[in-house]
This record gives C-alpha cells, structure tokens and sequence, in this order.
C-alpha cells in the first residue's frame, strides 16, 4: 500500500467532510463519523494530502464512491492493511450504505452485494484496535434472538460502550478517553481442575464473562456462591458436557483420564458474532483474533480458540475480553419501542433459547423414551436445529424455517405416512413441556398459554397429515403463532410481584382546566394500559375521548384499573374533563 494512495483517500475525504457540512441534505453526525472515524485514523498512516481536481459530483455518490476505494485499498493490501484503513473502509462503507439506503433501498442492496463481491478473498477476522473498535472482516452478526444483522464486509464494532449507534461504533471513544489496557486488579489467570466420578471440568475464572448459563442450567454442579464452584460428581456426564460446550467465554472445559477433551468442546460453527442482551459479543466459529499490528491478544489459561467473548461495555478488566462487568455498569441496548408488542419469539428468547429447548427434547427425552424413541432414531443430527427454525417462524421470528429448508410442504412432507398415534402425539407434546422447564424459557402464565396451545394444535395436524388416507393441501403458508386471547405479558398484575412505587401525580386545582395531557393521561399507568390494549389505548387522547363515558362508568364501579378503586379525587377530575368538552 503506497502513501501516494492513502493520501488521495484522505484528500477526498477531507473534501467531502467539508462539502458535507454545508449540504442541507446530511447530518454533522455524518461529518462528525468522518473526521473521528476515517480522517483522523489516516492522518496517522497517509501522507500529506497532495492538490487535485475538486469533486462537484453530489455527496452521496461522491461517498459511494470513497467507499469503494477504500474497499479496494482493503482488499490490495489483505493481511497486511493497518488498523487505520480497515478503520476507515469500514465507516465509510456504512456510511455509504446508510446514504443509499435513505435514497432507494434497491440501491443499497445492490452496492452492499458489490462490496462483499470485492471482499470476498479476506479472511474471516477480528481485528482489536488499540484504544478504538473491533474491526471484523467478512463475519456474519445477529442479534441474541438469533435474527441476522445487515452489515458491510467490513464493520466497526463498538467496545467503548459509548455509541449511539450499537453495535457499531460511532467514533465515541475518541471523545470518552476509553482505554483498552488490561486492569491488574482482574480476577487472576489460574485454571483449577475439579476432578469427579466420571469428568474432571476445568475452569479458569480469570476468563469467566459471568453470563450464567452453566449456574443456571445445572446448578448441582455450577454452583453459584459456595466453594468449590464445580462439584463434577453432582450431574451426569452428559449434562455436563452440555454445560461446558455451552460456555460462551470459554473457560470451561473438561477431561476424561486426565486428557483434556478440547476437540470435544469446541464445536465446528460457521463463523459468527453475536451481540447479547446488554452484554459482551459472544464469538464462535473460530474467528481469528488480534491485536493492533496483527499481533496475537494476551489470553489466559486454557481459553478456547474456538468461542470467546469480547466486552461491549467498555468497564471489563480483562479487555479485550468480557469479565462481566457489564452487569455492574449501567450498560443496556436501546430500549425496544414499548407501544409494539413482543412476540412469542422475542419473548422466549429466540433461536437460542428454542434451539437449547429442542436439543434437550432430542437429545434427552426423545431417546429414554419407549413409546416416541423409535420414531426419531434416524433422525439427522440437524433435525433440533430445523425444528427450533420451525417454532421460531411460527412464532413470529425470521422466516429461517422457509429459507433454509423449504416451508410448510418442507414441514408436511415429514409427516406424511408415518401413521402417528394419540398416544404418540400427547407424549411428544408432554415430553416437550418438560424439555421448555429444562431449557429455561419463560413460564408465566401468558406464554406458556401460547406456547401449550401451539403444541397441542400443531401435534394433531401432524398426527391428521401422517395417516395413509391424509391429503394435505399444498403451498400453505407457515402458521403464525400469537398470544392467546390477547394475555400478554404485562396484561395483568400478578399476585406474587413486586407491587412498584407509583409516580406522583398532581391534580388540578377546582378552579383549573382539565386537559388531557397534562391531567389525564398520567393517572393511567403502564399496568392499566396493557390491561385495556384490547379495547383501546389509554394514552391515546383519541382513544380516551372516543371512550369517556364508559370509562368513567367503569371508574366509578371499581372495574377499573384492574388492581383497584381510584380514589375519588382522581374520578372526580376526570368527570370535569368529560364535562369540559374533554381539551388536549
């Protein structure tokens, strides 16, 4: 890579930042990106910027057009381009992709299928740039319910914790003073080996990220607050193993004969970052890691090469590796818009809950079971997988069921001749149950509503397609599962939670107008408008004016809210708003 080139970038670049600034079409957030996250880190490795011809073309195409340059630069230079250029092509792809996008989502399609056409040769890596962003090249992302992210070939993570833009870095470590240095008060790096009567699980706590999934799933052998952590001989081998594999940091492991069985632990998985729940990125597939220069990270003990997690939070004490300090921090993903409701699949959990869910069905129940073993027991090793794709789309999720598989013929040709029986159906059904309280996913009233019903109309389809004379009709689409009867969560307060302190709310004097927002809609709570979602929205000025008489009746009876009486004072302010005309 000549400076020759990296100075012409950063010509045009400078150019466009100060082009941008005066075009009423962009943002200073946009030229904001560009001089945090492009001009500044190739100041650091460009030359002087030489003369050229000024570009009048139009913002967009000219940052297009910057974004495919940098692209190639990228490329040319594969393995040997610094953490500067990889910095810079990666906001500037987004930012061209973003442009597009807001100009015609055909467009950015097309240049997005362009971008991955020319990075197509890189390997899968990422990169630790010191003091700034993760830097992946050609890594598929998706969120924690399993859902894929659209991101360019090369993508900026955040790990300041800082971006208004997470997961992907938006420059705001440049102006926070992140630090990515490791803190020497960190949990040491010591591996304990803990031997058993069947496995000897080794464990590093210096690696831990404190995601829970081991002390959640088989607390008689994780176990959470006594010493030794690990009691090996407290679960079966097999749920051990399950619970090592599981470990997303990749402390864990364990040995058989005083052999560590690390081939066993670490899985072979397409390439892959997931962005958790107000937590680390949880990495698998083996992505190769480095640091600054291309240098390999400081890692501890026994760490897995295969799975590890990165801190998002910006607080870990082992960077760039999470320690868990994101629960300590008051690090959170942007709040979901609370007036669109939850489906079944965000409320499990997503893929990963379904798929765990599914995995113990198959993999524990099924096999142990006389009457439903024999069904399954040339099952693909796939088959959990394509059945938690199947529920997740029936519940709301992506539609991965239709696009990997084929869609609902896919789903009925499974069935077809296979003869099932009630007994058979109402076993698969009750096994299943026990495989969801296994599993961990939710088990509030509302949703298991949902999800029994399901499995229980779901199960006699099946059961009525797989009999000789069955002709199921074809191309049907995929069902879509929703809350029963409108009981979603939030819906009803429950008896054994904990009642919240209500916020204050004034009244207006007797002599005061009564209007709307000011008066009325802070006497409802969220609690009441779940309640009445049904019907009508309570905060919704012309839901609550269309609604008024009755709902004043039903104030006055005491049937609603639905945990009790108001007091007469706020009954009475609502009369008079009613009586005025009902102001705004």
């Amino acid at each position: 890579m000549t400076d020759d080139k990296l100075s012409a970038l950063l010509r045009d670049v400078l150019r466009l930042e100060r082009d941008i600034r005066r075009h009423p079409g962009f943002s200073e957030e946009t030229a904001r990106r560009l001089r945090d996250s492009v001009i500044a880190p190739l100041r650091g490795v460009a030359g002087t910027p030489a003369d050229g011809a000024d570009d009048s073309g139009p913002p967009e195409t000219r940052l297009w057009t910057l974004a495919r340059t940098a692209t190639e630069l990228r490329v040319q230079a594969a393995g040997q381009a610094s953490t500067a250029l990889k910095e810079a092509t990666a906001t500037l792809q987004a930012l061209s992709l973003q442009a597009s996008h807001d100009e015609d989502a055909g467009t950015a399609e097309k240049r997005l299928a362009e971008l991955r056409d020319l990075s197509a040769g890189l390997d899968s890596e990422i990169e630790v740039a010191r003091d700034g962003p993760y830097l992946a090249t050609n890594v598929e992302l998706h969120t924690w319910l399993g859902e894929p992210l659209t991101t360019a070939p090369q993508v900026a993570l955040c790990r300041c914790g800082a971006s208004a833009a997470k997961p992907l870095c938006d420059g705001s470590h440049t102006r926070t003073g992140f630090s990515g240095d490791k803190d020497p008060k960190r949990v040491p790096d010591e591996r304990e080996a803990y031997p058993g009567v069947q496995v000897t699980v080794l464990d590093n706590r210096g690696t831990c990220a404190h995601s829970g999934f081991c002390t959640d799933r088989l607390a008689t052998v994780f176990r959470l607050g006594q010493e030794p952590f690990v009691a090996p001989s407290g679960g079966r081998m097999d749920e051990i193993v399950s619970a090592v594999r599981a470990c997303p940091s990749g402390a864990l492991s364990f040995a058989l004969d005083g052999r560590e069985q690390r081939q066993v632990v670490d899985e072979t998985r397409k390439p892959a970052i997931e962005v958790s729940k107000d937590g680390p990125y949880r990495i698998t597939g083996a992505i190769r890691l480095v640091e600054d220069g291309g240098a390999e990270p400081q890692r501890n003990q026994g760490a897995s090469l295969e799975h590890y997690s990165l801190c998002r939070c910006g607080h870990s004490l082992n960077k760039p590796f999470c320690s868990g300090m994101h629960w300590n921090t008051p690090f959170k993903d942007p709040v979901r818009d609370p007036d669109v409701e939850e489906t079944l699949f965000e409320w499990v959990g997503g893929l990963p809950a379904l798929t765990r869910m599914t995995r113990l069905f198959y993999e524990k129940y099924v096999p142990q079971d006389p009457l439903i073993g024999p069904l399954f027991a040339s099952m693909a090793p796939d088959h959990p997988i394509r059945v938690a794709k199947w529920l997740g789309e029936v519940f709301g999720g992506p539609h991965a069921y239709t696009h990997d598989y084929g869609g609902y013929d896919r789903m009925i040709s499974q069935h077809m001749g296979k003869g099932l029986t009630e007994d058979q159906r109402a076993r698969w059904v009750s096994l299943m149950c026990l495989a969801a309280d296994q599993a961990g996913v939710p088990n509030d009233a509302e949703f298991r509503a949902a999800f029994v019903a399901y499995l229980e109309w779901g199960s006699r389809i099946a059961v009525e397609n797989s009999q000789t004379a069955a002709k199921p009709p074809k191309s049907m689409p995929v069902p879509r599962w929703w809350w029963v009867c409108n009981a979603t969560p939030g819906a009803r307060v429950s008896a054994l939670a904990v009642q919240e302190e209500e916020e204050p709310v004034t009244l207006p004097a007797p002599g005061d107008d009564v209007r709307y927002g000011e008066h009325i809609k802070p006497l409802f709570r969220a609690r009441d408008r779940n309640a009445m979602k049904f019907a009508l929205d309570l905060w919704s000025y012309t839901d609550v004016k269309s609604h008024a008489p009755e709902i004043l009746s039903r104030l006055r009876s005491g049937s609603m809210p639905c945990d009790g009486a108001w007091p007469k004072d706020r009954i009475a302010v609502f009369a008079r708003w009613l009586e005025t005309d009902m102001p705004e």
